[in-house]
């Protein structure tokens, strides 16, 4: 007994053994892989400034399944002399940041000769959008622009559409918009010599409804041509005049599509809204973020609607996106995972020619870039800053192949003529060594021309020992070196709200500066190590491709 009883132990002694060494090694795999980059030609163009952020009028008590998570993040009531949401912002140099939300369609604006009591919005379920309509007193406009030109910001404001319409049973607005209100504030404005970036017409009206009010196509273009007209009224003799922006919507092909149609020239940038993840209450909502197939369901929305705008003298923005609906999930939203979607996002958007990205919120919700209560920056506030720093203008056409959990980037690079490549590894049990390949065309690529292309290697002078070749002729060089930056979660925990940089932790200073994000310098003949979950930006500054000449 005693014998058969050893013999079993022995057995589960050596099963354990074997499991944990079967799951280290899992846990230890590596693969290798190939970034393919073609550098003959942008396949797409970005915005100077692509980054951008939203402020929203929500007040404190806007509550979404029992939880409240705006806080005093309210452009009403926003703390404007904070020290680190101030340098937050400058970092960018300049940072754009769109000011909307749903409120904005039951906002006016305190005029000069206005007896009324400017009063803010109260919570009340009974009335649309489950709160009374609220005022903006010129005072606090005045303060607003104060700190965005100290800030350095550029500023987009949405502005009322609903104004002079009625809400008919069928939830339809009709009438035209009365813009007496809204002219008002712009006359003001320019007045004080404000810096409007561009004036926006409605917050998810259009499109595809979701608020429960919609308005239809045409008498929407309708009211953006006479937003068009008041603005070159108001404007005339002002040298750089501002955007006309709209719908601020929810895809939808064929409202998109007419809306387009109509508006004609009147309409400089169209604006939609992505919250492709669903409901935060999903229990799954981690799994969806690291799921490459869902990532690539996310690209599905900019390839329709580049296609609508084609023949078009307008562009496109993500003019409001948080991914997850109603304030986000807290542990997530604000979380390290939340930066695999966001910058496959960012990734998607530049590849279909969108030229600015507006991520819900820079303050407010769970799912701002900083903490709705100290301002703090969570770690999707560093991945759009390295963006922002290191990804250019022209965006390059990119594949990886080896491992389906890598997404990849490029795009020339901002602070010099070389390229910036985004490498995004999904897989928690895999690290990945990726070489890089220029010399080849992109297999399969989405917004690859078919037209036959030839590439011809050969060393300078002819000499077979050359660190220089020449790519049809013209030199493709690989400097001795390149830049890396590395984002990973504080002690391997997904849900951290801490981010490392090169194995650092990102912490504000003592007087609310913003850390710098410095890189590690390695070799340009390794291979590119990107660990399992995480994020890797590449510079590779002496990188010469026809592309980014």
């Amino acid at each position: 007994m005693v014998s058969l009883a050893l013999q079993k132990g022995w057995c589960i002694l050596v099963c354990v053994l074997c499991f944990s060494f079967i799951w280290d090694v899992k846990a230890k795999v590596t693969v290798k892989g190939t970034v393919f980059i073609d550098g003959k030609r942008p396949i797409a163009k970005t915005d100077e400034n692509f980054i951008c952020a939203t402020l929203d009028w929500w007040p404190s008590d806007k509550c979404d399944y029992g939880i409240c998570s705006w806080g005093r993040s309210s452009l009403l009531d926003l703390d404007l002399k904070n020290v680190v949401l101030l340098n937050a912002i400058k970092a960018f140099s300049p940072l754009k940041i769109r000011l909307g939300g749903t409120l904005q369609d039951r906002l006016i604006y305190q005029t000069g000769n206005n007896s009324q009591p400017c009063i803010p919005f109260a919570l009340n379920t009974s009335q649309l959008f489950n709160y009374t309509e609220g005022c903006m007193p010129l005072a606090r406009w005045d303060q607003l622009n104060s700190f965005f030109n100290q800030s350095g910001a550029l500023i987009t404001f949405g502005l009322n559409a609903l104004t002079g319409k009625t809400i008919r049973s069928d939830n339809n607005a009709v009438g035209r918009w009365n813009s007496t209100n809204a002219a008002s504030l712009i006359r003001y404005t320019v007045k004080k010599g404000y810096n409007v970036y561009g004036w926006e017409l409605g917050n998810e009206l259009g499109g595809r409804p979701i608020l429960g009010v919609e308005i239809a196509a045409d008498p929407y273009a309708s009211d953006t041509f006479a937003l068009h007209s008041l603005i070159q009224k108001i404007y005339k003799g002002v040298n750089m005049k501002p955007l006309i922006m709209a719908p601020g919507g929810l895809f939808e092909s064929n409202w998109f599509k007419r809306f387009i149609r109509k508006t004609g020239r009147s309409l400089d940038v169209i604006t939609h809204h992505i919250y492709n993840l669903g409901s935060g209450l999903d229990e799954n909502l981690i799994d969806r973020i690291v799921n490459a197939t869902v990532l690539d369901g996310g690209a599905n929305v900019f390839k329709s609607l580049h296609n609508i705008l084609k023949n078009s003298s307008t562009v496109s923005w993500v003019g409001e996106s948080g991914g997850v609906y109603n304030s986000g999930r807290d542990g997530v939203t604000n979380a390290f995972v939340y930066g695999f979607w966001y910058l496959d996002q960012l990734g998607l958007a530049s590849v279909y020619d969108t030229k600015t990205y507006c991520r819900q919120t820079l303050v407010g919700g769970n799912y701002g870039l900083l903490n709705t209560t100290t301002f703090v920056p969570n770690p999707d506030y560093y991945s759009a800053l390295l963006w922002h720093r290191l990804m250019g203008k022209y965006v390059l056409s990119t594949k990886f192949e080896g491992t389906r959990t890598i997404r990849a980037y490029a795009h020339c690079a901002k602070q010099s003529q070389g390229v910036t490549i985004l490498l995004i590894n999904l897989d928690g049990n895999t690290t990945v060594q990726a070489k890089l390949d220029f010399d080849k065309h992109v297999p399969d690529h989405p917004r690859r021309s078919t037209a036959r292309e030839e590439y011809h290697l050969t060393p300078m002078d002819g000499n077979i020992q050359s660190r220089t070749v020449l790519l049809n002729g013209k030199a493709l060089t690989v400097g001795t070196t390149r830049e890396e930056y590395h984002l990973t979660p504080l002690g391997g925990d997904l849900q951290s709200q801490t981010v490392l940089l090169n194995g650092k932790a990102l912490t504000i200073g003592s007087s609310g500066t913003i850390p710098d994000l410095k890189p590690v310098t390695v070799a340009s003949s390794k291979p590119i190590t990107v660990a399992p979950f995480s994020i890797v930006f590449v510079h590779l500054p002496n990188v010469a491709v026809p592309a980014c000449k």
